[in-house]
């Protein structure tokens, strides 16, 4: 197959739509199931090159979940914690701790289940069938991985009525060293981003505090290379081995910075005893529940817990998680890494990380005013690194 016909472009009026191979190879991709159309394959082949690089660099099966050409996390198959398996909603899959690929979906999934809602989804290795039993609970588009067990394929293929988007990559595929694409009818032609991303990128310290214990580097290398793959402006904050929060394609960095700080901070408030423990209905679908928690959480819908409308969703009224209680709890969050794709040009993006618990960053240097966030960084005595390499996606 050198060409695939899709429905449609970006939009239904975008016609006619495909996908080849300039050169008249065959695409290095089957498709096992449904029919992706043009978003799916730019989410697909995104998110397989992310995963790649993560296996590539840490050794360790990585997963990560797209929506709109953008993570909404990326992980690798650490093991879980009851709380952490509670939190992603996977404490009742049975064997999922002999997965390392379950585990990192469950991970990429569970960071931010509102934006993973209807992702697209890809996997570094083999999918098994502890994965696809997750997956196919879940709400996707569809799913790109270099291979599948007959198991797991067999319970991919019946998702959605046999309309699953299911990828086969070849592993071994490489792209010609110059890309191309076009704007307005116009061809744009560059070197592709080969640029390795690995530990030595972090050598260069350049704030009082000189240490970043290995599991930070670990998480600072899982920031960068999602944010390689993440429409910028974009910042990552990680941690445990998985990118907790997002901020993509925002026009000022410190917007960046307080968009993926806030996910870091929901997804660190979903662990809070009360958030835990909230009675839901036994009738309230997995998305709601989602919505649901965001909204306790955030506060966004003030009348929550007020009569007539916490009895929509819980079985019995559950205590509010007041701003102070948020406040405290978060606190007492530290040993978050942060990593930025481009120079923060202000202080004002380290005072925010601080907030969020951020105690080690990696981001490229080179503004006029790195001696102020390089100051600022002292003052919470943040260990900050220098990569001297952009990672501008667009």
């Amino acid at each position: 197959m050198n060409e695939f016909e899709l429905k449609y472009g970006c939009n239904p009026n975008q016609i006619p739509a495909r996908i080849f191979m300039e050169n008249g190879d065959k695409l290095p991709i089957e498709v096992l199931g449904g029919r992706p159309g043009f978003i799916n394959f730019l989410d697909a082949f995104n998110s397989w090159q992310l995963v790649s690089e993560i296996k590539a660099a840490l050794k360790e099966p990585a997963a990560a979940s797209f929506k709109h050409v953008s993570p909404t996390s990326a992980a690798i198959g650490a093991p879980m914690s009851k709380e952490l398996k509670a939190m992603c909603f996977v404490d009742d899959i049975d064997g999922i701790d002999s997965s390392p690929l379950a585990l990192a979906y469950a991970r990429a999934r569970g960071t931010d289940r509102m934006s993973s809602f209807g992702d697209f989804i890809a996997l570094s290795d083999t999918c098994d069938d502890i994965t696809a039993s997750i997956i196919k609970r879940e709400v996707s588009d569809g799913i790109i991985a270099p291979d599948y067990t007959p198991k797991a394929l067999e319970i991919l293929q019946s998702k959605r009525k046999g309309a699953y988007n299911i990828i086969k990559i070849d592993k071994d595929y490489l792209p010609k060293e110059i890309e191309r694409k076009q704007v307005f009818g116009i061809t744009f032609e560059q070197g592709r981003n080969n640029f390795k991303i690995d530990s030595t990128l972090l050598s260069h310290i350049v704030t009082k505090n000189k240490t970043i214990p290995q599991n930070a580097v670990r998480d600072l290398l899982i920031a960068l290379i999602t944010l390689k793959y993440t429409q910028s402006n974009s910042v990552c904050f990680a941690y445990d081995g998985q990118a907790i929060g997002v901020g993509a394609g925002q026009q000022s960095r410190i917007h960046c910075t307080r968009l993926s700080g806030t996910k870091a901070d929901i997804w660190n408030l979903r662990r809070h005893e009360k958030v835990l423990s909230l009675p839901f209905l036994h009738t309230i679908a997995r998305a709601e529940r989602d919505n649901v928690i965001d909204l306790y959480i955030t506060g966004e819908k003030s009348d929550l817990l007020s009569d007539n409308v916490w009895q929509q969703y819980f079985k019995n009224k559950p205590e509010e998680l007041s701003k102070e209680e948020k406040d405290d709890y978060l606190s007492k969050i530290s040993g978050i890494s942060l990593a930025s794709d481009a120079f923060f040009p202000f202080g004002d993006n380290i005072e925010r990380a601080a907030k969020s618990g951020v105690s080690y960053i990696a981001q490229p240097g080179g503004s006029i005013r790195d001696d102020d966030v390089i100051n600022t960084c002292n003052n919470y005595n943040i260990a900050m690194a220098f990569t001297k390499m952009r990672l501008f996606h667009h």
